[in-house]
């Protein structure tokens, strides 16, 4: 399983993030606490509080989610 703390501090971060997630048949995640949002929904990624340190998860393989990860730690 992956999972890195990450960053998203602007709506384009958001949007390529999300879009990204979205090209994967497995689910991913993101949250923080115990919020845990379907990171393939723009809504739900929106309503997070992009201030925090966000928490991305997944099972599967998927290099450019990975990498947008790691240019984005938190």
């Amino acid at each position: 399983m992956y999972k890195r703390l990450i960053r998203l501090s602007n709506l384009d971060q958001v949007h390529e993030f999300v879009k990204l997630a979205d090209a994967f048949d497995f689910d991913v995640n993101i949250g923080y606490d115990r919020i845990v949002i379907d990171a393939k929904s723009i809504m739900g990624v929106m309503g997070l509080d992009l201030g925090r340190k966000l928490t991305v998860s997944f099972d599967g393989d998927a290099p450019e989610l990975e990498s947008f990860c790691e240019n984005h730690t938190a």
